[in-house]
């Protein structure tokens, strides 16, 4: 059973998890640089419990043989947080990111969104199952969910703060402009155009880089001083608007269009 919670608009997340960062550094008398101590907010600040298990035999739930569904659980009474031990970042470094991601949504998005909904009713049953003091249960399939997407969001802006990565942005292009991916069709725009990368075959192309992997290419840099992943990088770099998948429609009616291009609109505006 999926729990229900209230829908919080994003600035309302954000402001949360900028005033647990300030709540943090002055506790700790410290300045929050890149990369966010989360597991010191979690466990010195919070005063919250992580632990490592196979989260799969634990819920008794099989496990794919790719990546794993259940990536996390808060124990809201217990004060605790079991991370699948595949992203123990002690044995597999690469998942370094996702570990770190995890915390956040487990410790930072559903212990500060959503534990208050969990304790009201002790007896209400979690995402699964009835236990007597219901878990949240994380399951990548089950992502879109309200109570999921608000987790993540508060993972990403705890992570990644918007002020932080807007200078980090600024150190890593001195222009700061966003970035967009190549239009098929020139288009006069304000933004650094990002090339895909080809694999030709004498002059045709028989491979191109994805727009994913593109932006994911830029995010790249900034992912390595936040320690999380490219992917997480570069959807908090798009939500920011400096990076773009395609040239927006206000920079299209604006006076910037190509005289080609504008010949061929009015072309198919009159038909």
């Amino acid at each position: 059973m999926t729990k229900i919670v209230p829908y919080l608009i994003p600035k309302a997340i954000e402001q949360d998890a900028d005033v647990l960062l300030a709540e943090y550094a002055r506790a700790r008398g410290v300045v929050i640089v890149p990369p966010i101590p989360i597991k010191d907010i979690l466990e010195k600040y919070l005063k919250l419990r992580i632990e490592f298990d196979d989260m799969h035999n634990l819920f008794g739930i099989p496990r794919s043989d790719t990546d794993p569904d259940i990536l996390g659980a808060m124990f809201f009474n217990e004060e605790r947080i079991v991370i699948d031990e595949s992203l123990d970042p002690e044995e597999n470094p690469a998942m370094e990111g996702r570990y770190r991601f995890t915390l956040a949504h487990e410790g930072g998005g559903h212990w500060r969104l959503h534990r208050r909904y969990y304790n009201a009713d002790p007896r209400q049953a979690g995402l699964f199952g009835g236990q007597a003091t219901p878990p949240v249960i994380c399951r990548s399939s089950q992502a879109r969910e309200q109570v999921e997407w608000q987790a993540d969001y508060y993972a990403s802006c705890l992570l990644m703060p918007r002020k932080l990565v807007f200078a980090a942005w600024n150190e890593c292009f001195p222009d700061g402009k966003p970035r967009v991916v190549k239009p098929n069709t020139p288009i006069s725009h304000s933004f650094i155009e990002v090339t895909r990368m080809n694999l030709l075959f004498g002059d045709r192309p028989i491979w191109t880089e994805t727009v994913d992997a593109a932006l994911n290419r830029i995010a790249q840099p900034l992912a390595e001083r936040f320690l999380v992943s490219p992917t997480a990088m570069r959807i908090r770099l798009e939500k920011l608007g400096l990076l773009l998948r395609e040239v927006p429609y206000q920079e299209l009616f604006c006076g910037r269009i190509t005289p080609f291009l504008r010949r061929t609109l009015s072309v198919n505006w009159t038909v």
